[in-house]
C-alpha cells in the first residue's frame, strides 16, 4: 500500500505558474471564495483527494449532491479499516470500527474536508485578509491560488488552489504563522456529473442508524472568565462534566471564529498536575498550566503562542462577575 501511496504522490502535479492571456479577468479573492462556497455546495461531483500530515498520507473519496432541495454526500477512507460517513438532508451518520453506528441530526458532516470548503466567507473577511497569488496548476488543471491570512497574525492560515472552471478546491494547505504547511489536502481526480446525484439519491432507500436523541445541553454558569481572545473568537459553549476515566469535575468552554476553534478546560490541580506543559501536534496545540490551585488547559486548531496567551488570561473573578 506504501508503493502505492508514493506512486500517487508522484502523479498530483506541483503548482506550476501559468501564463494568463490578456484577455483573462481574475475575479477578486474574496469573489473566488465565493465562487468557491458556492460551487462545493451547488455542483454534482466527485473528488478523490489525499490528506497529507507530518507522518501520514490518507486517501479519501467524497461524493457531493444537491437533488430536490436536499444535500446528500458520501465520504469514503479508501485506506484501513472500513470507515465512512453518509449526509442525507440534515442527517449525519457515521461508520467507524469498534463503534455501533449512529447516526445525528447535522447538516454538516465531521470528517477530514478543508473547513474551508463550507464557511461563511463574508464573516470570516472582518478577521482574515484575502490575498489573490496568481494562476497555477494543480491535478492537471489551471487554479487561481488564494491566501487567507489572519490580520491579527494569532492564528493559521491557508493557502488554496481553486479551479478556473469548476471553482472547486484542488488543493488547501494549512499553514502555520512561519508558512511551513501543516496539512495538505491535494486532489488526485475529479468529476462534475448529474450521475453523481443519482448514485447519492440511492441512498434514501439504504436503511441508516436511527438518528440518537442527545439530551439539551444547558449552557452552565462558570465563575470564571477569559480576559484575551483573538479577534473574532466567540464561546459556541459552556458546560461542566466529569471525565470518563477518572470522574474528574471538569468546566469547559469552546470558541469558534467560523474557521478555526479551541476548548479551554478548568479543573482542580492534583498530584497528577503538571505545572506547565505545551505540545503541538499537527495543528493541534495543547497548553496547560497551574493558576490559583487550578489547571488551566486549551486545546485546538491555534499555534502554540496563541493558546498560551489564552491560557494566561483566564482569571477566576469574585462571585457575582460576568462571564466571558
Amino acid at each position: 500500500m506504501k508503493k502505492i501511496l508514493v506512486g500517487v504522490m508522484t502523479l498530483v502535479s506541483l503548482a506550476m505558474p501559468l501564463q494568463a492571456s490578456a484577455e483573462d479577468v481574475t475575479p477578486s479573492a474574496e469573489a473566488l471564495l465565493h465562487q468557491m462556497d458556492e460551487a462545493s455546495r451547488a455542483l454534482s461531483y466527485e473528488l478523490s483527494y489525499i490528506l497529507i500530515k507530518k507522518n501520514s498520507i490518507e486517501p479519501l473519496r467524497y461524493r457531493h449532491a444537491v437533488e430536490n432541495g436536499e444535500t446528500y454526500a458520501h465520504l469514503v477512507y479508501l485506506s484501513g479499516p472500513p470507515r465512512e460517513v453518509i449526509q442525507r438532508g440534515n442527517e449525519v451518520s457515521y461508520f467507524e470500527p469498534g463503534l455501533d453506528p449512529f447516526t445525528i441530526d447535522s447538516n454538516k458532516m465531521v470528517a477530514p474536508l478543508p473547513p474551508i470548503m463550507k464557511t461563511d466567507i463574508s464573516e470570516l473577511a472582518d478577521y482574515y485578509d484575502f490575498i489573490a497569488m496568481g494562476r497555477s496548476r494543480e491535478a492537471g488543471v489551471a487554479c487561481d491560488v488564494v491566501r487567507i491570512a489572519p490580520k491579527d497574525g494569532a492564528r493559521y492560515s491557508y493557502l488554496l488552489w481553486i479551479d478556473t472552471r469548476s471553482k472547486l478546491v484542488m488543493r488547501a494547505d494549512l499553514l502555520d504563522r512561519d508558512g511551513e504547511p501543516l496539512e495538505q489536502y491535494r486532489a488526485v481526480s475529479y468529476v462534475i456529473n448529474p450521475k453523481v446525484g443519482d448514485v447519492l439519491k440511492s441512498l434514501e432507500s439504504v436503511e441508516l442508524p436511527a438518528v440518537v436523541q442527545l439530551p439539551p445541553k444547558p449552557q452552565a454558569e462558570l465563575d470564571w472568565k477569559v480576559k484575551w481572545l483573538p479577534q473574532g473568537f466567540e464561546s459556541i459553549s459552556r458546560n461542566r462534566h466529569r471525565l470518563m476515566m477518572t470522574e474528574r469535575p471538569v468546566e469547559s468552554k469552546m470558541y469558534s471564529d467560523g474557521l478555526f476553534s479551541f476548548s479551554i478546560y478548568v479543573s482542580a490541580a492534583d498530584n497528577f498536575t503538571v505545572r506547565e506543559q505545551l505540545v503541538r501536534q499537527g495543528r493541534r496545540t495543547l497548553h496547560s498550566y497551574m493558576l490559583k490551585g487550578k489547571e488551566v488547559t486549551v486545546v485546538g486548531d491555534i499555534p502554540p503562542a496563541t493558546a498560551r496567551r489564552v491560557a494566561e488570561s483566564v482569571e477566576f473573578p469574585a462571585a457575582g462577575s460576568k462571564s466571558q
